[in-house]
């Protein structure tokens, strides 16, 4: 039986990710930060009735890692989800608040996948996925720390992926556009100072975007087929709302589309 890690499962993508590989016959491990804040899970897995190892994990903490792994043993799939958001500018953002971003939706990402490697690559077979988002296609106003972050986890998985693949491991990415989940509960904002006409303007257009929003279990879905699926691929998208705003950048050469739409949302 494969063993998956799957980080950030206390709701949203990651529970749905955990229950749906339990039920597909995947054993599941399952972190959370705070595991007395895991019940929903719980509840989940009762009700889907398989059984999911439930671990605590603060992904960026390094140690831990290391410790969490070294218990683990081997490692088939790793499904990196655990993420976190912030709504403010760059001249709002101090370098605090960059590394905050970096350390859990990138530095975290590369350190968990490092550690897993070195089994995957030994027993010549192994998926790495990743979710980021189209905030890591599509550069958006006052995502500025969330979106460098999600660019950068991008560009490392997309140079790691040819690397690794002759020892059998695939590397995959999931873009997500808006989701219904508590992620959004824990996004950290910035007041606006003299940005604050322009979010205002943003806040309008993205709480209209999250009321239209896709399920979590729906998004997790495409989570689940990246990490199981026999006809792998690099890039997944969980939504047709997802495929148009990744492909705003995927093609834009010259830059302009994007920013010409995105210059829309804060006017």
């Amino acid at each position: 039986m494969s063993i998956a890690l799957v980080t950030g499962t206390s709701s949203g993508i990651g529970l749905h990710t955990a229950i749906g590989l339990a039920s597909a016959g995947v054993s599941v491990v399952a972190t959370v930060r705070d595991p007395a804040r895991a019940d929903a899970l719980r509840a989940a897995a009762e009700s889907a009735g398989v059984s999911i190892d439930i671990r605590a994990l603060d992904v960026t903490d390094a140690d831990g890692a290391v410790e969490l792994v070294a218990d683990l043993g081997p490692v088939d799939i790793l499904v990196n989800n655990a993420g976190r958001g912030a709504v403010g500018t760059l001249e709002q953002l101090s370098d605090a608040d960059l590394q905050a971003q970096l350390d859990t939706n990138y530095l975290s990402v590369a350190r968990l996948t490092r550690l897993v490697l070195p089994g995957m690559r030994e027993r010549g077979h192994g998926r790495i996925v990743t979710v980021t988002s189209v905030g890591g296609a599509v550069g958006q106003p006052f995502a500025d720390a969330y979106c460098g972050a999600k660019f950068a986890v991008e560009g490392l998985m997309q140079s790691l992926a040819p690397v690794v693949a002759p020892f059998g491991i695939d590397v995959a990415i999931v873009e997500p556009a808006a989701v219904a989940s508590s992620f959004t509960e824990s996004v950290e904002r910035y007041d606006g100072g003299a940005y604050q006409a322009q979010l205002d303007a943003y806040l309008e257009r993205t709480t209209a975007s999250f009321a239209q929003a896709q399920s979590a279990e729906d998004a997790a879905k495409t989570v689940i087929e990246a990490a199981i699926t026999d006809t792998p691929k690099f890039r997944w998208q969980t939504s047709e709302a997802a495929v148009r705003f990744a492909g705003l950048s995927l093609g834009d050469l010259d830059g302009s589309r994007v920013i010409g739409v995105t210059s829309e949302w804060i006017h």
